[in-house]
């Protein structure tokens, strides 16, 4: 029993691990299109102030 619970801990731990890297690849790509539409509104801003 105390087999069984510690290689699905392990399971677990190792899933969650997975699921970090799809979360940090999907914040580095929202702040890459943060920082996209903050480039274009700054542009579209300076349009006006010239």
């Amino acid at each position: 029993m105390l087999y069984l619970k510690h290689n699905l801990n392990a399971q677990a731990i190792g899933s969650l691990e997975n699921e970090l890297v799809g979360i940090r690849q999907d914040v580095d790509a929202l702040i890459r299109n943060m920082e996209q539409s903050i480039a274009e509104s700054e542009a579209f801003i300076r349009r006006f102030r010239q």
